[in-house]
């Protein structure tokens, strides 16, 4: 699998004020990618692809408070609302080993130690202290995985897969899975 250009950041949450300046919210509120770059790639929700240079970056609890060239206005920053937000991978220093974008893992084909397939990192979810894998496969529950060596034992970006170990309360679905015994499974 052939690494992007550009890595997911997070999305344009809403238009701020009246001149233009929007509120980006990162997939990881703890990112600080937005002070180190000068340009993002955005993708509205019409599927509009633009390159926008930022020009000044106030950053508050929840979001950072941007304002990109060429947005002046309120309807300018309103259009741009939803948008996913991009950085070039070429502006950021690598990870270190051991180490992942986040954005690279978005999109990773999600399997069990045995290989069956699980589905597809969709999301990242910031809710704890540790990410959050949102892993989706048609017909089957949303699986939520802890980002953590304990529920994820390996990541090949180049194949694009990512071995699971999910939380022993959610039922994947696994053929020859053993029922509990439970009430629930009685007839």
């Amino acid at each position: 699998m052939k690494a992007s250009p550009y890595l997911e950041l997070g999305y344009v949450a809403r238009a701020h004020g009246l001149r233009g300046e929007v509120a980006i919210r990162a997939l990881d509120p703890s990112s600080e990618t937005l002070d180190t770059v000068e340009r993002i790639f955005v993708r509205t929700r019409a599927g509009e692809e633009k390159l926008l240079r930022l020009e000044g970056l106030r950053p508050t609890p929840k979001e950072d408070i941007v304002v990109l060239e060429g947005v002046a206005s309120r309807n300018d920053a309103e259009a741009l609302v939803g948008a996913k937000v991009f950085v070039f991978r070429e502006d950021l220093e690598p990870p270190a080993e051991g180490e992942f974008f986040q954005g690279d893992l978005v999109g990773l084909e999600a399997v069990d130690a045995a290989g069956n397939a699980l589905g597809r990192v969709e999301e990242i979810w910031a809710t704890g202290e540790v990410p959050n894998l949102v892993i989706r496969a048609q017909g089957r529950d949303e699986l939520v995985v802890p980002f953590a060596d304990e529920f994820v034992p390996s990541v090949d970006i180049a194949a694009g897969r990512i071995v699971i170990q999910p939380p022993e309360y959610v039922d994947t679905g696994r053929k020859g899975a053993e029922s509990g015994g439970g009430p629930e499974d009685a007839e």
